[in-house]
């Protein structure tokens, strides 16, 4: 999909390298393995509660690879802005749920791809690989961007292989 330029000129698709859900968002796998492989230009945390606290932003921002734009917006924002970008280093974009990064594929952000990293166990999760527990909202997540043609991985750091995605499902 091409979109027009606010002048009528046509614009690059965006450059969306990765969609990765981390419970931590930024933190330093995130800043130092993931974006050394990625080599994005912008980082986008799409999450609605970071997006309105700027001490989380802050200390995001203390974690975040030096010479990286980085924007904290929200979920609905972060579709937007990835629209509107012609970042041609690439975006990387961190949420915190899989309720999230569907939001970002339903709102037509182009998503292709989403790593599963790190999803806390709490309350009534159950825990599929070390580092993912997953709920019924999550795994139906999951569903609907397996249904949209979005290809999911479970893969903690770059250099580990990936775990099957199946997990998420069982």
């Amino acid at each position: 999909m091409v979109r027009p330029a606010k002048k009528g000129l046509p614009m690059a698709e965006p450059n969306v390298l990765l969609v990765r859900i981390d419970n931590r968002l930024i933190h330093g796998q995130v800043a130092t393995q993931w974006n050394a492989v990625l080599g994005a230009g912008l980082i986008i945390v799409a999450n609605d509660e970071v997006a309105a606290n700027a001490m989380r932003q802050n200390l995001m921002k203390m974690a975040a690879p030096r010479g990286i734009r980085t924007r904290f917006l929200s979920v609905a924002n972060a579709a937007d802005a990835i629209l509107d970008s012609s970042e041609r280093k690439g975006i990387f974009v961190v949420v915190e749920t899989p309720a999230d990064a569907l939001a970002l594929v339903q709102a037509g952000a182009p998503v292709t791809r989403v790593n599963v990293g790190n999803m806390h166990m709490t309350g009534n999760k159950r825990q599929v690989t070390p580092s993912v527990a997953v709920d019924e909202r999550d795994v139906a997540a999951f569903r609907a961007l397996r249904d949209a043609g979005v290809e999911l991985e479970i893969r903690r750091v770059p250099t580990a292989s990936a775990e099957d995605v199946e997990k998420l499902f069982a």
